[in-house]
């Protein structure tokens, strides 16, 4: 009945043009199909929902168009006119919810297991080889993925802008690495397991603005490197086998990063903001609130997420970029993000120099409101899927890690129909963020409730005004039916922090019985997020 509707590809794009004249389009979907809109428009953004998009992609089709256009031009004395005409636009509707819901699903899907790479697969032979070079890169993994950097930096300086300096210096970058690729190694014939890290690695090269080519250019490095360190230990065989696996890898994010590309509303590169205002949080916490210089209205993105910023560093005489959660509502004027600013690392940690975060004193010490900087399209897996759910949900963040807490409370406290408990720890009171808008919030939510540790009380801090227990964030302080919901089996919960605060929280919440789908985590660091 429908000539076309076959030939209509999952990949089309959405094209906000206007309907060719002389052709009809309708906005309204058909009663009988209403709950199923009803359904798709639950999810927490200001695009249009997935069911609209699939409409006008549908309905730009010539043959279709004529189609109804027959439909709807047949006499109006015809009784069968208005039944024929609903007939076709729900059927067309129907299809394009199907479309959109098959996509959403097959999207999620990336949460669960590794896109399959279009590269050949690996022999047999490759595999056990992979499998057999685990001891060697538990061993010597760091020394070789040290090589890497240090080679491929000196021959591509321009990659310096890509890398994170300061973790390179710190060892970090190499350690996390290594942890990558015997992860890999460790899972060849199980890449269902890594899922979650490669979703994660993915967004993150993404709001890089990473390209395909510039795996050419990781993959000689890595593969000289171990060359360079393992010496004759690392034969011919062994060589292809990893040639093969990276690219096996590579082809797979490469995939992946394309699809994150086609979904970025035609923003895959850096695109300059204006810093329009910055304002003081806490004593080592400032909002900047960034609005394009182009002035075009900005894409919504899920709460939770980040975006990378892009400024030069004086003394590194070369751009540096991090990763910065978005901590407010979506808008289409302006995005926050709130910065700590970082003095300096811990001298004492195992290959730590001390020195100052390159990009967030930029931040706090150089730019003021006015300049301009580069900003990526937000990215990230960590994210309120929808705003209109009514299970409870927890919030657990320690630090600066309250930053992506702050865009989840502001989007669900809107609605006002869940409970909510907002937990958070920091050092002192001065270095809470946003502790009057987290005050306000609490007296304006019948359902929400407040509760503070701090580690270091001061002398006129309060029990019971300005922190609710002493220490570091302790669940068993807590009561599990009252203030953690754990009567309920859909809470959900969301935690950000540093590595050691995440898996003290993941660990609390499973002895409780939450299990892993209910525990939604953003590690604040280099790596992934960390898991047993």
């Amino acid at each position: 009945m429908f000539p076309n509707l076959q030939s209509l590809s999952e990949e089309d794009e959405y094209k906000d043009s206007p309907a060719p004249s002389g052709r009809r389009r309708s906005s309204v979907v058909p009663p009988s199909l209403q709950f199923l809109v009803d359904q798709d428009s639950q999810q927490a953004s200001n695009e249009p929902a997935e069911w609209e998009k699939s409409w006008d992609q549908t309905t730009e089709n010539p043959e279709l168009c004529d189609f109804l256009d027959r439909v709807s031009s047949r006499d109006p004395t015809d009784p069968d006119r208005q039944v024929a005409s609903q007939v076709a636009v729900a059927a067309v509707a129907a299809y394009c919810i199907y479309k959109a819901f098959n996509s959403r699903q097959q999207q999620q899907s990336l949460k669960d297991a590794v896109p399959k790479s279009s590269a050949a697969p690996l022999t047999p032979e490759q595999i056990n080889i992979i499998k057999a070079t685990v001891p060697v890169l538990q061993e010597y993994g760091t020394k070789i993925t040290t090589a890497f950097y240090k080679n491929m930096l000196t021959a591509h300086p321009e990659l310096n802008a890509v890398f994170n300096t300061a973790n390179q210096v710190n060892g970090h970058q190499a350690r996390a690495l290594a942890g990558a690729l015997f992860a890999y190694a460790s899972h060849i014939d199980d890449l269902g397991a890594l899922g979650p890290a490669v979703e994660l690695i993915c967004n993150k090269h993404a709001s890089l603005c990473i390209q395909a080519d510039e795996y050419k250019i990781v993959g000689k490095y890595l593969l000289e490197a171990m060359k360079e360190v393992l010496g004759d230990a690392c034969t011919d065989e062994i060589l292809d086998a990893w040639g093969a696996a990276y690219w096996a890898l590579a082809d797979i994010m490469i995939n992946r990063e394309a699809a994150l590309y086609k979904q970025s509303h035609g923003w895959t590169n850096w695109r300059q903001f204006r810093v329009a205002k910055k304002v003081p949080e806490s004593d080592e916490i400032t909002s900047f609130y960034l609005k394009p210089v182009d002035g075009k209205p900005l894409p919504p993105f899920r709460p939770g997420q980040y975006i990378s910023v892009s400024v030069q560093v004086p003394e590194l005489k070369y751009p540096q970029a991090r990763q910065y959660s978005l901590s407010d509502t979506p808008r289409s004027d302006y995005y926050r993000i709130s910065v700590k600013k970082e003095t300096g690392l811990d001298p004492r940690a195992p290959g730590a120099k001390r020195h100052p975060g390159y990009v967030s004193n930029v931040l706090h010490e150089i730019i003021k409101e006015g300049d301009q900087i580069d900003v990526s399209h937000p990215y990230g897996d960590f994210f309120l899927p929808t705003a209109e759910a009514t299970h409870p949900i927890v919030l657990l963040s320690a630090g600066v890690g309250i930053t992506p807490m702050m865009s989840i409370l502001n989007t669900i406290t809107q609605k006002k129909q869940r409970k909510i408990h907002f937990i958070h720890g920091s050092r002192t009171t001065e270095a809470r963020a946003f502790r009057s808008h987290v005050r306000k919030l609490e007296n304006d939510i019948p359902d929400m409730q407040v509760t503070y540790f701090l580690s270091k009380p001061g002398g006129s801090d309060q029990l019971g005004v300005d922190y609710h227990h002493a220490g570091r964030i302790d669940l068993q302080k807590l009561d599990g039916p009252s203030h953690l919901y754990l009567d309920n089996p859909a809470t959900e919960y969301y935690v950000c922090g540093p590595d050691t605060f995440m898996t003290q929280m993941e660990q609390a919440l499973k002895v409780y019985g939450v299990s892993d789908d209910r525990i939604k985590m953003e590690l604040f660091g280099t790596g992934g997020i960390p898991h047993n």
